[in-house]
């Protein structure tokens, strides 16, 4: 996430030299490309944590520091 990104709230993901943005509230690819199976960790991480990375999407907001989100376990 980037401070005082453009909405929808979304994520940034990145996989070697592949990124996406993802929408938070509907887990839709907006923009760029990842393999099919990281995209699959990708979405299966957001779907365990949508409530954090909204959280931290109003953090980020209000320039206010963000929260750190476990990894895909």
């Amino acid at each position: 996430m980037f401070f005082d990104d453009h909405n929808p709230p979304h994520f940034h993901a990145l996989y070697g030299e592949n990124e996406v943005l993802v929408d938070i509230n509907t887990f839709a690819v907006f923009a760029g490309h990842l393999p099919p199976r990281a995209l699959g960790l990708v979405i299966e991480w957001a779907t365990q944590h949508q409530d954090e990375l909204l959280n931290d999407w109003e953090r980020a907001q209000g320039q206010e520091p963000l929260i750190k989100i476990e990894p895909l376990k």
